[in-house]
């Protein structure tokens, strides 16, 4: 089993290798630099390892601190009350969320299709053997990560550690379920295809989570802790049923049926073809009054109007439904109205990342691949300099539009909190609230148009070919995630942010009408 898992790991880190040295390929400046035979020069290979190995190490604490930081200790502070009560609360039922969400086992990665379908490793060694490093790689994770987070909520040392049975009992616990329902039934649990059950499930436990001590309610400590012993028993009781399963290599047939299906033409050719037809309207005598492109995109946007327009409604509803439920709040416990008055006082640098979380631009743009570019780009008409211009003139519109529903209503909604809530002292702040988030969403909208023309990253099998654009997403995300450390005042972070969102919006535009011909075309 140990050499099992030893050649699946170099398999992994050959795969990182491999994908750092195509990305650097797709560097504009860097690739002229390199050599045709890149994946041949052993100096290069040598140091895309050690990076390989260097993120391998670095992932080990990084998630774990974003997750205990923006999940947990950031949402405590925002209540009253004690704080130590109030992260073993949202801990203990985040990771109830994370027990089936987030097994491990289940993820149609790419690496359990090269081995075992590729490479034709014994499933169970290969299972078996990479599931007992995940489990004790998430051990040596949360060990310094809890502790740290633990001390600045309160907690002993002792108490910050009996969460671990409750995080890695409960994945054991789970995974060894699963594995039973797909003997009884031929069913495989899938962690990127929930079902409707588990999402439901998902979103009450979440209510749970932060509306609760909003109310004064958590769960009690000893709760906690004889449930944490409750799950461990559970996953020690499970880890026989994870070594002796038999039909490991059936089980994966099914979860990677969509990583066999990307190597074959034919089959991918189905599949985009599937997926277009969830897309696209069924009605009869959909037409536009418009000439030229307009026309052309007015009926994309009729034929796609529930695929595009669904989200945003959704993301609207639940955004009028938070502020309906804070305003709530507010005026029924005064001790909550207060802290949402000294949140929403410096609040704006969080409203980055929740625009860059709620913003539709990477689905609008997938649509239009999937459904339009993806054939539209074999014609030599639409590759035109002019034509590739004015269709971006007239998404952009689209895209602004798909995204200031949601936007508008948090704009508004925050400043009327504020005012409910006790107020402020400058009265440019109502104003600047809902004007910098209309902005942020403005800005989100450009962003990914821009980052579709530029780096266009889809091959004609819907497969992410562009590493840059990639790390153009991180980038953004990383940048987004670090906003909400900046403590500035509302109306100065708020003005900062309109001129930086006009600013950007001018030269990315430009860009595209510089570059926007080279760029946008097809993967290879």
């Amino acid at each position: 089993m140990l050499d099992s898992f030893l050649i699946s790991f170099r398999l992994k880190i050959t795969y990182r290798v491999n994908g750092f040295l195509y990305s650097l390929k797709c560097v504009p400046l860097v690739r002229k630099l390199l050599p045709d035979r890149l994946y041949c020069v052993r100096g290069l290979k040598i140091f895309a390892g050690i990076l390989a190995g260097l993120w391998e190490l670095v992932s080990l604490f990084l998630g774990k601190i974003l997750y205990l930081w923006l999940m947990i200790l950031l949402p405590a502070g925002l209540y009253k009350g004690d704080q130590r009560q109030i992260f073993l609360h949202i801990f203990a039922i985040l990771s109830v969320i994370g027990m089936y969400a987030n097994t491990y086992m289940f993820d149609p990665s790419n690496d359990k299709y090269y081995a075992m379908f590729l490479l034709r490793m014994d499933a169970r060694k290969y299972t078996v053997s990479n599931y007992i490093y995940i489990i004790l790689r998430q051990l040596a994770g949360y060990l310094p990560t809890l502790i740290a987070a633990g001390l600045q909520a309160g907690l002993a040392v002792w108490e910050s550690l009996l969460f671990l049975p409750l995080i890695l009992g409960g994945k054991l616990a789970v995974a060894a379920w699963d594995l039973r329902h797909y003997e009884k039934t031929g069913d495989a649990a899938n962690e990127n295809s929930l079902s409707k059950a588990e999402w439901i499930l998902m979103g009450v436990l979440l209510a749970a989570a932060y509306g609760l001590p909003a109310l004064g309610i958590t769960l009690p400590a000893g709760f906690v802790w004889a449930a944490a012993a409750v799950v461990f028993a559970a996953g020690l009781a499970g880890i026989k049923k994870i070594r002796d399963f038999r039909y490991y290599r059936e089980m994966y047939q099914q979860i990677l049926a969509g990583k066999r299906y990307q190597m074959d033409s034919v089959t991918t050719t189905k599949i985009v073809a599937d997926q277009d037809k969830k897309y696209i309207s069924a009605e009869q005598g959909i037409t536009s009054s418009k000439k030229g492109f307009e026309y052309f995109h007015d009926l994309f946007v009729k034929r796609h109007r529930r695929a595009l327009w669904k989200s945003t409604w959704r993301m609207t509803a639940f955004a009028a439904a938070v502020w309906a439920a804070c305003t709530a709040l507010a005026l029924a416990f005064s001790e909550v109205g207060e802290g949402l008055n000294r949140f929403l006082m410096f609040s704006l640098p969080y409203f980055v990342f929740i625009l860059y979380g709620i913003n539709r631009g990477s689905l609008t743009t997938r649509i239009m691949f999937m459904n339009c570019d993806h054939m539209m780009l074999t014609y030599p008409f639409y590759r035109k300099p002019e034509n590739i211009l004015k269709l971006f003139r007239i998404r952009l519109r689209e895209c602004i539009r798909l995204n200031l529903p949601p936007a508008l209503v948090i704009g508004v909604g925050i400043a009327l909190l504020l005012y409910l809530t006790g107020g402020t002292e400058n009265p440019a702040n109502y104003g600047i609230l809902p004007v910098s988030i209309l902005a942020m969403s403005v800005f989100f909208s450009v962003h990914n148009l821009v980052c579709y023309y530029l780096l266009q990253p889809y091959n004609a099998a819907l497969e992410v070919k562009s590493k840059i654009s990639a790390l153009v997403s991180w980038v953004t995300y990383l940048i987004c995630f670090a906003c909400m450390r900046i403590h500035l005042p509302t109306f100065g972070f708020g003005l900062l942010t309109i001129c930086f969102a006009v600013l950007y919006c001018i030269g990315a535009c430009a860009l595209v009408y510089k570059k926007g011909a080279e760029t946008f075309r097809l993967r290879n």
